[in-house]
């Protein structure tokens, strides 16, 4: 299959991926698709296999590239593995009725934000007045937004209300500032590839300060206790 082929293929699942991103993919070797005489080139369905992988594991489960890499090395050697397995993953179109029309942007209205989160308008819109969940244009969510309604309803299930997730929002912007000036000018970059290598750049920081954050709080937590 051609470059364009495969994207083709994989838009379906992954609307946002390009051929930038599929080269980037390749040049930090986690595909090696065969070259024609010419240059091109050309990709087998083990190789669109592998996409879907790397795809998927970045998505769903926020793995940074060198993890990912471990994993399929692991598999390439018949290892055993942990994390994400190679499957189909979802499609926006078949996941619910509920979703915007375009689906290819990846965002829901505020029923279908409901109706995925299985809470009432009312806890949206307390949870968008105090900013922990911020709608985009034409007050559609990005479907992130799912997974923090249903923590926030978790949290509240704990006596935890809206007041006190925006300290959570709070922390997690000045975080993103942080992100933002580092790899800021990485995206800005003139050479190929400079924006796939920012994101990445901010998923293997993003996941670095996930662990620092637990780690700090479980001691923290450790320590309240002992008083």
């Amino acid at each position: 299959m051609s470059i364009g082929s495969v994207l083709d293929q994989l838009r379906p699942d992954f609307p946002d991926v390009t051929i930038s991103k599929i080269r980037f993919l390749e040049a930090e070797g986690l595909i090696s698709p065969q070259r024609t005489p010419s240059g091109y080139r050309r990709f087998s369905s083990a190789d669109c296999d592998r996409l879907r992988f790397v795809l998927t594991a970045q998505r769903d489960h926020y793995l940074p590239l060198k993890v990912i890499r471990e994993q399929l090395d692991a598999i390439d050697h018949g290892s055993t593995h942990e994390g994400p397995v190679v499957k189909l993953p979802r499609t926006f179109a078949s996941t619910s009725d509920a979703f915007a029309n375009d689906n290819s942007t990846g965002r829901i209205s505020r029923e279908a934000l409901c109706e995925r989160s299985g809470v009432d308008d009312q806890f949206v819109g307390d949870l968008v007045s105090a900013g922990f969940v911020v709608p985009g244009n034409a007050g559609y969510f990005d479907v992130d937004a799912v997974l923090l309604v249903k923590t926030a309803w978790a949290l509240s299930e704990f006596g935890l209300d809206v007041r006190h997730l925006r300290s959570l929002r709070m922390a997690a912007d000045r975080q993103a500032a942080l992100l933002a000036q580092i790899a800021g000018p990485v995206a800005k970059g003139r050479e190929a590839g400079a924006r796939d290598r920012a994101e990445e750049l901010v998923r293997e920081l993003g996941s670095l300060i996930v662990t620092a954050h637990g780690a700090l709080l479980k001691a923290s937590v450790r320590e309240e206790l002992k008083t």
